[in-house]
């Protein structure tokens, strides 16, 4: 059997699809969480309601998260939270901030070019 190397890039890797498995877990989780909370409820009569219809209720309560979550996420764009947490962890990664370095180099440049172009065309 090839034994994995346990180089950076290979933990580096697993990171990632630890990650990944964590979001779905948390999705499962969120469900779980939310079905411990429709149980407690006191009222036997909402209870009964959702539990008696279970093939029922779990499609609407489907629904109901989708709906919540496009909610939710349209609240944070509006708010502009994901752009500032994405500015943010791009300022803090540093292959991140050589290439945006590169593109404002290459603006300058471009705008220093435009300005020759048009000294050459005026005079």
């Amino acid at each position: 059997m090839k034994r994995p190397k346990a180089n950076k890039k290979t933990l580096i890797r697993w990171k990632i699809y630890i990650d990944r498995a964590r979001m779905y877990i948390g999705y499962i989780q969120f469900f779980m969480i939310g079905f411990v909370f429709l149980e407690s409820f006191k009222n036997k009569k909402l209870q009964e309601l959702i539990f008696d219809n279970i093939f029922l209720s779990i499609p609407v309560l489907f629904v109901l998260f989708i709906i919540l979550s496009l909610i939710i996420g349209r609240i944070d764009t509006i708010l502009g939270l994901r752009e500032e947490e994405l500015r943010n962890s791009t300022q803090s990664n540093p292959v991140m901030r050589d290439i945006l370095n590169g593109i404002e180099e290459m603006k300058k440049e471009l705008k220093e070019l435009k300005e020759l172009q048009s000294k050459d065309k005026t005079t």
